[in-house]
């Protein structure tokens, strides 16, 4: 294990982008995992694949939260555009 302060790197700007990094890349696979069920969805979806769909979104979106997070941790933080429309 290394010692930060013996290498004079107290920052964790490493390890903010190694993890934003590894969470980018988790919500690369639960959105294409979207994708794949969308290409075997069936043209009339029965209560089974309505259940899937709604784990696969609930945890797109909760790996797309944890993305933000990192990049927000790692000082990548957008805000959001959202209240400048419309005025």
């Amino acid at each position: 294990m290394t010692d930060r302060s013996s290498t004079g790197d107290d920052s964790s700007t490493g390890d903010d982008r190694d993890l934003l990094r590894r969470a980018a890349a988790a919500h690369t696979a639960a959105a294409q995992d979207v994708e794949a069920f969308l290409r075997r969805l069936p043209e009339v979806p029965g209560p089974a694949e309505i259940t899937e769909y709604a784990n696969l979104i609930t945890r797109e979106e909760q790996m797309r939260g944890n993305r933000e997070a990192a990049a927000d941790a790692a000082g990548l933080t957008i805000y959001s555009l959202e209240s400048d429309q419309g005025t």
